[in-house]
C-alpha cells in the first residue's frame, strides 16, 4: 500500500511520516519511507543524526534512473526521452518492494529499523534555473514502475501545502493523510486538497495533530466532518525526540497517540488496491503533460495493452 502524508508547514506531516513508518517497521511489516520534502527532515524525524547522510538522493541520478527503468521497452527511444510522467510498458524494468534491484541497492538505507529512500536538497546550482518538482521525478518514476503487494507499505512525506498538486504525483497512493492542526490555516490545505481529490477520485482522511483537549477536537470535527479519522494528542514524547534527549522506542508514545497509529494503519490495510486506476491516472497526467510542454510525440510512449500490477511480473 501507499500513503502519503500532507499538511500545512509546521502541521507535523513529517513527524506523523516518521512516526507511522516506525510503527509498521516494528510490528515486521515490509515498509519503506521516502522523504519527498523539499526540506529534508525525515530521516532526522527517525532518529538519524546526519553523518553519513541517510542515502544517495534520486534527485542526484535521474539519468540513471530513467536508463534502468527503461529497460527494453520499445516505446522510449531513449532515457532522454523519458520524463518524469512515463508510464512503464511491456519491457519495462518493474520493481518489487526492496528488492535486490540496482535503484533498492543504491537509493536505501536504514534509519534504525526503517529502510529510507530521499529525493535529495534543493542545492545552490538549482537556484533561480530549476524546481524541486524535478527531483520529484524519481518518486514518480519509482512509484510508476513499483509492483507492491499487499501487506507492503510506501510511506512518503510530501511536499507542505497544495504544492503537490504542482505534479501527478498526488494520484500515485491508496490513501493520503492530511495532517491539520486545529487552527484555521491547519484545516485550510485540507479544502484545497479535499476538492482537487474529490476531481480525481483520491481517498483522503484527516488525521487531526497537536490536539490539547475537548474545544480542539471539537473545532475540527466542525471544520472537516467525517473526513476526520482519529487525531494525536500533543506530545511530550515527540517533543523529546525533536530536542534529542527521547529514551525508548515508540513503546514511549503516549498511549492516545500508539492507539491513533494503529487506525491509521487499520484504515489503511482496509483500502483495496486498484492497479487500473492508479495505471489511468498515470497515463492521463502523463498525457497531459505531452500535451502542454513536453510534445505530442510523448503520446506513443503510453502502451495501450498494459496494466502494471502482479501479472506484470510474469
Amino acid at each position: 500500500m501507499r500513503i502519503a502524508f500532507v499538511g500545512k508547514g509546521g502541521s507535523g506531516k513529517t513527524t506523523l511520516s516518521a512516526l507511522f513508518s516506525r510503527h509498521l517497521a516494528q510490528s515486521g511489516a515490509p515498509v519503506l519511507a521516502v522523504d519527498g520534502d523539499i526540506n529534508q527532515h525525515l530521516a532526522e524525524a527517525m532518529g538519524h543524526d546526519g553523518k553519513p547522510p541517510a542515502a544517495p538522493p534520486l534527485g542526484a541520478h535521474l539519468d540513471a534512473i530513467k536508463t534502468y527503468l527503461r529497460g527494453t521497452n520499445p516505446r522510449i527511444a531513449s532515457s532522454e526521452a523519458m520524463i518524469k510522467t512515463t508510464p512503464p510498458g511491456r519491457g519495462s524494468r518493474l520493481l518489487t518492494l526492496l528488492g535486490d534491484d540496482e535503484l533498492h541497492t543504491r537509493h536505501v538505507r536504514r534509519v534504525g529499523d526503517v529502510p529510507l529512500m530521499v529525493t535529495g536538497e534543493f542545492e545552490e546550482s538549482d537556484l533561480g534555473v530549476a524546481c524541486y518538482h524535478s527531483k520529484l521525478g524519481g518518486v514518480e518514476l519509482y512509484l510508476n514502475h513499483l509492483v507492491d503487494g499487499p501487506g507492503e507499505y510506501v510511506v512518503v512525506d510530501m511536499t507542505a501545502g497544495a504544492d503537490a498538486f504542482a505534479s501527478g504525483l498526488f494520484t500515485r497512493f491508496d490513501l493520503t493523510f492530511l495532517v491539520a492542526e486545529p487552527t484555521r490555516k491547519g484545516v485550510s490545505v485540507y479544502r484545497q486538497y479535499r476538492d482537487h481529490a474529490r476531481e480525481f477520485g483520491i481517498r483522503i482522511a484527516v488525521v487531526g495533530n497537536k490536539v490539547t483537549g475537548e474545544d480542539d477536537l471539537l473545532f475540527l470535527k466542525q471544520e472537516v466532518g467525517d473526513d476526520l479519522l482519529t487525531h494525536l494528542v500533543q506530545s511530550p514524547f515527540v517533543r523529546a525526540a525533536e530536542q534529542g534527549r527521547a529514551q525508548g522506542g515508540l513503546e514511549s508514545l503516549e498511549s492516545h497517540n500508539r492507539h491513533a497509529l494503529d487506525v491509521l494503519r487499520e484504515t489503511v490495510d482496509a483500502c483495496p488496491r486498484d492497479w487500473a486506476t492508479l495505471h489511468r491516472h498515470a497515463v492521463e497526467f502523463h498525457l497531459r503533460n505531452a500535451r502542454a510542454w513536453a510534445g505530442e510525440d510523448l503520446a506513443a510512449q503510453v502502451d495501450p495493452d498494459f496494466v502494471p500490477g502482479p501479472a506484470s511480473l510474469t
